[in-house]
């Protein structure tokens, strides 16, 4: 099985799932941007690492494009269960899994023939502290505070679900307007570890239209923990309900917050393909 790799997406938002006992290369920043490009490599969103875990059953390394490293990712999470509950690596449907950004629990609530079709995870609790996103605000609670760029302002609200986040809440969503404004508030000086976008409709207390510019990625058709933040952001501003539908341009993700800010997401996911790493491939690494 050396050099295996599994390829699924979650709502559009693809991933590589690679196991770290079983290549026979560095995974440096290099060689993940290449695995990752669409031309030179497979294509994906990113790589999920299988790594062991002291503290959970499974542990996870999530990989972006540019070869940078994320604290979590809803769908990566999600991608990374089934792949763990397909390749018979957990026999039980409920298993925890170790990543940058906390300890989280991954349920498989639904399979089609073996194999795991839809899938809730705890994504850990939502936190607003500034200096815990971290984001660069005077104030404990960045919330309708305003963000100046060289041609645009923007009110936005910052949130923590294990990797940092700024929900712009829009009476229109426009791809273009988030294509061009997303990098510069992901690099701008406010934040110092960058930060996750997302542009955010209310369309009813149960429903809100999202659409995402990711940290380390770009734009994104979908993503689980932009999908909690934004949940998160509604129910702080009294915008939403406990329980709503994210929607976004991949498909759409239930979320569910408790009293103490703990967030449930519940989607699903499906492989793409499977195979195994070229040795040409693998040289040009």
């Amino acid at each position: 099985m050396q050099n295996f790799f599994v390829k699924s997406h979650g709502l559009g938002n693809d991933y590589i799932v690679l196991n770290q006992d079983e290549i026979g290369f560095e995974l440096s920043e290099k060689a993940i941007q290449k695995i990752c490009d669409v031309h030179f490599g497979i294509g994906s969103d990113g790589i999920l690492l299988k790594v062991p875990s002291r503290s959970a059953n499974f542990g996870v390394r999530i990989l972006n494009p540019d070869g940078s490293e994320a604290e979590k990712s809803g769908n990566g999470l999600r991608i990374f269960a089934k792949y763990l509950y397909d390749y018979k690596f957990s026999q039980e449907k409920i298993f925890t899994i170790e990543t940058l950004g906390g300890l989280v629990r991954a349920e498989i609530m639904e399979e089609n023939n073996g194999k795991a079709k839809t899938i809730k995870v705890d994504m850990g609790k939502a936190c607003f502290v500034s200096a815990e996103i971290p984001v660069k605000c005077e104030r404990v609670e960045c919330l309708d505070e305003t963000l100046i760029l060289e041609y645009k302002n923007y009110i936005i609200n910052c949130v923590s679900v294990g990797n940092p986040h700024c929900v712009v809440l829009k009476d229109h969503l426009n791809e273009e307007e988030i294509k061009k404004f997303g990098p510069q508030i992901e690099k701008h000086p406010m934040f110092p570890n960058r930060i996750n976008v997302q542009f955010a409709k209310i369309v009813s207390p149960t429903e809100v239209e999202v659409i995402i510019w990711e940290r380390g990625a770009g734009w994104t058709l979908a993503s689980g923990s932009s999908a909690c933040a934004v949940a998160a952001i509604m129910v702080k501003k009294d915008l939403a309900e406990r329980k709503l539908t994210i929607k976004m341009i991949g498909g759409s993700l239930k979320i569910e917050i408790d009293e103490d800010w703990n967030l449930k997401m519940t989607g699903e996911v499906k492989e793409i393909a499977s195979g195994f790493l070229s040795p040409e491939l693998i040289a040009d690494l």
